[in-house]
C-alpha cells in the first residue's frame, strides 16, 4: 500500500521551516520533499512513539541491561578492577574537602 502524501516542500522550504514540518510529520501526514519541483525524498512518522521510561529500573529492563521475571532483578555481574590504587570513593571524598 502507497503512502499518502498530503504535503509537499521545497528543499529550501523544508530548511527555512523544518520544526513546522516535523511536526506536521509527528501528526501523522506524510511530507514529500522536492528539488527543481521533482520529488526526492519522503518524510513520514515512525508509527509509534518510543517509550521514555522515568522508572530507571524499567528503563534498563526495556533496554535489556537488566532481565526480570517478576521476582529480584537479576543484574550482570561486577566488574573486578585490578590495581593498587585508592578506591575511587576515597578520591571523590578527598577531591570534596
Amino acid at each position: 500500500m502507497a503512502d499518502v502524501v498530503t504535503n509537499q516542500v521545497s528543499v529550501r522550504d523544508l530548511k527555512a521551516r523544518l520544526s513546522h514540518w516535523l511536526a506536521c510529520v509527528r501528526a501523522g501526514e506524510v511530507v514529500e520533499v522536492t528539488s527543481h519541483r521533482q520529488p526526492i525524498a519522503r518524510l513520514m512518522g515512525l508509527g509509534r512513539p518510543v517509550s521514555r521510561s522515568v522508572n530507571p529500573l524499567q528503563a534498563a529492563i526495556d533496554a535489556g541491561v537488566v532481565s526480570w521475571n517478576g521476582e529480584k532483578p537479576v543484574f550482570p555481574p561486577l566488574i573486578r578492577l585490578l590495581g593498587q590504587g585508592k578506591p575511587i570513593s576515597d578520591i571523590v571524598i578527598e577531591d570534596r574537602g
